[in-house]
Protein backbone atom coordinates (compact mmCIF):
# COMPACT_ATOMS: atom_id res chain seq x y z
CA UNK A 1 0.00 0.00 0.00
CA UNK A 2 3.22 2.31 0.96
CA UNK A 3 4.26 1.61 -2.49
CA UNK A 4 1.13 2.62 -4.13
CA UNK A 5 0.72 5.88 -2.17
CA UNK A 6 4.76 6.26 -3.50
CA UNK A 7 4.04 6.07 -6.64
CA UNK A 8 0.79 8.42 -6.54
CA UNK A 9 2.74 10.94 -5.21
CA UNK A 10 5.30 10.70 -8.02
CA UNK A 11 3.01 11.06 -10.43
CA UNK A 12 0.96 13.56 -9.13
CA UNK A 13 4.13 16.53 -8.43
CA UNK A 14 5.21 15.79 -12.22
CA UNK A 15 5.14 19.32 -13.50
CA UNK A 16 2.67 18.62 -16.16
CA UNK A 17 0.51 17.19 -13.78
CA UNK A 18 0.39 20.36 -11.60
CA UNK A 19 0.16 22.45 -14.47
CA UNK A 20 -2.40 20.70 -15.61
CA UNK A 21 -4.86 21.05 -12.71
CA UNK A 22 -3.35 24.75 -12.35
CA UNK A 23 -4.94 25.17 -15.86
CA UNK A 24 -8.41 23.62 -14.94
CA UNK A 25 -8.78 26.03 -11.76
CA UNK A 26 -8.05 29.15 -13.52
CA UNK A 27 -10.49 27.69 -16.54
CA UNK A 28 -13.46 27.07 -13.92
CA UNK A 29 -12.99 30.37 -12.69
CA UNK A 30 -12.54 32.30 -15.88
CA UNK A 31 -15.79 30.05 -17.21
CA UNK A 32 -17.87 31.98 -14.22
CA UNK A 33 -16.06 35.58 -15.09
CA UNK A 34 -16.96 34.55 -19.28
CA UNK A 35 -20.92 33.29 -17.98
CA UNK A 36 -20.89 36.58 -16.05
CA UNK A 37 -20.22 38.65 -19.02
CA UNK A 38 -22.55 37.11 -21.02
CA UNK A 39 -25.41 37.03 -18.78
CA UNK A 40 -25.01 40.35 -17.04
CA UNK A 41 -23.54 42.25 -19.89
CA UNK A 42 -24.00 41.17 -23.05
CA UNK A 43 -27.72 39.32 -23.22
CA UNK A 44 -29.19 42.72 -21.74
CA UNK A 45 -27.36 44.85 -24.18
CA UNK A 46 -28.64 42.74 -27.32
CA UNK A 47 -32.26 42.74 -25.20
CA UNK A 48 -32.30 46.48 -25.42
CA UNK A 49 -31.31 46.67 -29.00
CA UNK A 50 -33.39 43.85 -30.51
CA UNK A 51 -36.27 43.98 -27.56
CA UNK A 52 -35.62 40.36 -26.74
CA UNK A 53 -33.74 38.62 -22.93
CA UNK A 54 -32.23 35.48 -24.32
CA UNK A 55 -32.94 34.13 -20.70
CA UNK A 56 -36.73 34.39 -21.07
CA UNK A 57 -37.09 33.11 -24.57
CA UNK A 58 -39.17 29.73 -24.01
CA UNK A 59 -41.07 27.43 -26.29
CA UNK A 60 -43.58 25.46 -25.04
CA UNK A 61 -45.05 22.13 -26.28
CA UNK A 62 -47.47 20.61 -24.60
CA UNK A 63 -46.19 20.02 -21.03
CA UNK A 64 -42.86 20.77 -21.92
CA UNK A 65 -40.80 23.89 -21.58
CA UNK A 66 -38.05 24.17 -23.96
CA UNK A 67 -35.50 26.96 -23.24
CA UNK A 68 -33.91 28.09 -26.03
CA UNK A 69 -32.94 31.36 -24.71
CA UNK A 70 -30.91 30.16 -21.95
CA UNK A 71 -29.01 27.60 -24.67
CA UNK A 72 -28.30 30.53 -27.05
CA UNK A 73 -26.67 32.07 -24.13
CA UNK A 74 -24.71 28.84 -23.75
CA UNK A 75 -23.64 29.59 -26.96
CA UNK A 76 -22.23 33.09 -26.57
CA UNK A 77 -20.62 31.98 -23.72
CA UNK A 78 -18.57 28.83 -26.12
CA UNK A 79 -17.62 31.30 -28.67
CA UNK A 80 -16.04 34.27 -25.79
CA UNK A 81 -14.38 31.36 -24.45
CA UNK A 82 -13.60 30.04 -27.52
CA UNK A 83 -12.07 33.11 -29.16
CA UNK A 84 -10.11 34.17 -25.94
CA UNK A 85 -8.23 30.50 -25.55
CA UNK A 86 -7.53 31.34 -29.21
CA UNK A 87 -6.09 34.55 -28.79
CA UNK A 88 -4.44 33.51 -25.54
CA UNK A 89 -2.21 30.18 -27.40
CA UNK A 90 -1.58 32.79 -30.10
CA UNK A 91 -0.24 34.88 -28.25
CA UNK A 92 2.29 32.41 -26.35
CA UNK A 93 3.10 30.38 -29.50
CA UNK A 94 4.19 34.11 -30.80
CA UNK A 95 6.44 35.04 -27.71
CA UNK A 96 7.68 31.80 -27.95
CA UNK A 97 8.31 32.11 -31.49
CA UNK A 98 10.90 35.05 -30.41
CA UNK A 99 14.11 33.22 -29.93
CA UNK A 100 13.77 30.64 -32.37
CA UNK A 101 15.41 30.78 -35.32
CA UNK A 102 13.59 30.44 -38.35
CA UNK A 103 14.57 27.03 -40.48
CA UNK A 104 16.12 27.27 -43.43
CA UNK A 105 14.13 24.79 -46.49
CA UNK A 106 16.28 21.65 -47.56
CA UNK A 107 17.83 21.99 -50.75
CA UNK A 108 16.62 18.87 -52.43
CA UNK A 109 18.75 15.98 -52.80
CA UNK A 110 18.32 15.34 -56.65
CA UNK A 111 17.73 18.11 -59.03
CA UNK A 112 16.81 17.32 -62.98
CA UNK A 113 19.32 17.62 -66.10
CA UNK A 114 18.67 20.57 -67.98
CA UNK A 115 19.28 18.71 -71.08
CA UNK A 116 17.86 14.86 -70.54
CA UNK A 117 15.52 16.21 -68.10
CA UNK A 118 16.76 13.03 -65.83
CA UNK A 119 17.14 13.23 -62.14
CA UNK A 120 20.47 13.32 -61.05
CA UNK A 121 22.29 13.81 -57.30
CA UNK A 122 22.33 17.63 -56.35
CA UNK A 123 26.18 17.56 -56.19
CA UNK A 124 26.55 16.34 -59.67
CA UNK A 125 29.08 18.90 -62.34
CA UNK A 126 28.31 16.42 -65.10
CA UNK A 127 25.22 14.17 -65.63
CA UNK A 128 26.22 10.55 -65.67
CA UNK A 129 23.10 10.24 -68.34
CA UNK A 130 23.79 12.46 -71.41
CA UNK A 131 27.40 13.63 -69.89
CA UNK A 132 26.46 17.72 -70.24
CA UNK A 133 28.17 19.89 -67.87
CA UNK A 134 26.03 21.05 -65.64
CA UNK A 135 26.28 25.27 -64.43
CA UNK A 136 26.24 25.15 -60.91
CA UNK A 137 24.54 27.74 -59.39
CA UNK A 138 28.13 29.93 -57.89
CA UNK A 139 29.05 30.00 -61.45
CA UNK A 140 27.35 32.07 -63.84
CA UNK A 141 25.90 30.59 -66.60
CA UNK A 142 27.94 33.57 -68.50
CA UNK A 143 31.19 32.53 -67.73
CA UNK A 144 30.13 28.44 -67.99
CA UNK A 145 29.35 29.12 -71.98
CA UNK A 146 32.51 31.14 -73.12
CA UNK A 147 34.48 29.34 -75.28
CA UNK A 148 38.06 28.08 -74.76
CA UNK A 149 40.00 30.21 -77.87
CA UNK A 150 41.69 27.69 -80.04
CA UNK A 151 44.55 30.15 -79.84
CA UNK A 152 45.04 29.23 -76.27
CA UNK A 153 45.37 25.53 -76.83
CA UNK A 154 48.93 23.61 -75.76
CA UNK A 155 49.93 22.21 -78.99
CA UNK A 156 51.55 19.28 -78.57
CA UNK A 157 55.36 18.42 -79.68
CA UNK A 158 55.99 15.23 -82.30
Amino acid sequence: MKKFFREFKEFAMRGNVLDLAVGVIIGGAFQKIVSSLVGDVISPLLGLFGGVNFDSLILHIGDVELRYGAFITTVIDFVIMAFVIFLLVKGINKITSFGRKKEEPKKPEKKKCPFCCSEINNDAVRCPFCTSILITEEEPAAEKSKPVPSGNRKKRKN
